[in-house]
């Protein structure tokens, strides 16, 4: 049986990915942060790890809870939006946490899971934002949510580098009726994802390091 990991899995996109791997029969390792989040994916029948990935410590011991297993889908959905507009500097601690969750997180987890990917063979998609694209820049609102997934989208390019044996993406899951996308978002969270689970099963070699829209299109420039 394939094995997926969905690293901020407790509500969201990442719990609607839990969700449907999971009405599929597929074995589901899930992170949440705290109690009623690890409840919601063990209801679910995924096997809820605890995992806090805005504290650096606690997502160094991932590797410990990942002791043996091979991983074929690998997820890094977690992700805060602050708001906020270049018109005002953002506050030291609203920077650290945003990149902490959106970048550090990511760039910690990679070397602890990616080798698990390698060894199937598979994927380690990180759910960026078509906002972190610079070719395409329409405002500076939601600025440092912008910068963060900018980062994160080379932090997947670079990564890819030392771990050829896995498909790196940073994978964007469009505008989403989320409570960080609002009710106003055009795709609804099972449609997203849905579509992204189309995308991530037809990654081939070629798709290494890419930057791709949830239905499998290339962004023409970053």
């Amino acid at each position: 049986m394939n094995t997926v990991l969905v690293i901020g899995a407790s509500r969201g996109i990442g719990l609607e990915f839990v969700r449907q791997y999971r009405a599929d029969n597929v074995r589901v390792l899930g992170t949440a942060r705290d109690e009623a989040g690890l409840q919601r994916l063990r209801k679910l029948g995924a096997q809820a790890l605890q995992l806090d990935l805005a504290d650096p410590a606690s997502i160094s011991g991932l590797t410990g809870q990942l002791d043996g297993e091979k991983i074929d889908i690998a997820l890094y959905v977690a992700g805060v939006f602050p708001q906020g507009d270049a018109r005002t500097p953002p506050t030291q601690a609203v920077f650290d946490h945003t990149l902490h969750t959106n970048v550090l997180g990511a760039m910690q987890a990679l070397p602890q899971v990616a080798p698990l990917v390698e060894a199937t063979g598979g994927c380690f998609a990180c759910i960026t934002s078509e906002m972190g694209c610079i070719g395409e820049v329409p405002s500076s609102d939601a600025w440092t949510y912008r910068v963060s997934k900018a980062a994160l989208n080379m932090a997947v390019a670079a990564a890819q580098h030392d771990y050829p044996g896995a498909v790196l993406v940073a994978l964007s899951p469009g505008w989403v009726q989320t409570e960080m996308g609002g009710t106003g978002a055009p795709l609804s969270v099972h449609s997203s994802v849905a579509a992204m689970r189309k995308t991530l099963a037809a990654l081939t070699p070629q798709h290494k390091g890419a930057f791709l829209n949830y239905d499998g299109s290339r962004f023409a420039t970053w």
